[in-house]
């Protein structure tokens, strides 16, 4: 939820406390600000119009704890969404073509796992870790209610981006993953580096085993 956003959240706040009968004090509203401040005002307003509805939660005042476990449990929701987009496109782009999600949170999260190519190559024993650590860190992103510097498109293995500059000619295009229109937003908006030192509390390991043969990393797209 961004600043200019609050007077809209404290307008529908106030509604729900007249529906219960209750006044706000200026103390309540400032704990309510910093415990939604980090979810989108939209997914606030459904989380509290959810409460007054639920034929149980919904005879009592919400607390910001009530709305704050609702909202995570629809990030929770988002992150394994996510990680069923990355799924599917391993099987089905795999890691030698650029890649373009419809969720730019999506690309930040591989990004940290290595890149494209080597999620692709992660061999079968591994996807659970893999799934896990992916969803804690598309959880701690959607914390923060902003998305920040993103790569518009994950590079893959084979793409060679250099090779068709040398020939004067253009790369193929990135597979579109998800909604086409927003994932064309999603690169468009991109940006093409991105410092991995800045989320490096959320960097992957690397998942791949050792191995003396450099033509087997894992798992072949």
């Amino acid at each position: 939820m961004q600043p200019d956003e609050y007077p809209k959240f404290l307008e529908v706040l106030t509604g729900v406390h007249d529906f219960y009968g209750k006044d706000m004090s200026d103390f309540a509203a400032s704990l309510w600000i910093e415990a939604m401040k980090a979810f989108e005002l939209q997914q606030v307003t459904k989380a509290l119009t959810g409460h007054l509805m639920d034929a149980d939660r919904g005879q009592f005042m919400p607390k910001p704890a009530d709305i704050v476990r609702q909202l995570q449990g629809t990030q929770t929701d988002r992150a394994l969404v996510a990680w069923g987009k990355v799924s599917a496109a391993i099987g089905q782009v795999g890691a030698y073509s650029d890649v373009v999600f419809d969720d730019p949170l999506i690309h930040l999260c591989v990004v940290d796992a290595g890149g494209w190519p080597k999620v692709c190559r992660t061999t079968y024993e591994e996807q659970s870790y893999l799934q896990h650590r992916f969803c804690e860190a598309y959880r701690a992103y959607a914390r923060r209610g902003e998305c920040g510097e993103y790569p518009g498109r994950l590079t893959g293995a084979g793409s060679g981006r250099d090779d068709f500059a040398k020939r004067g000619m253009l790369p193929p295009p990135p597979v579109l993953v998800g909604d086409k229109d927003l994932a064309r937003l999603v690169l468009s908006g991109g940006t093409v580096a991105r410092l991995a030192a800045t989320v490096a509390v959320l960097t992957l390991p690397d998942l791949r085993p050792a191995s003396n043969d450099p033509q087997q990393p894992g798992r072949a797209a």
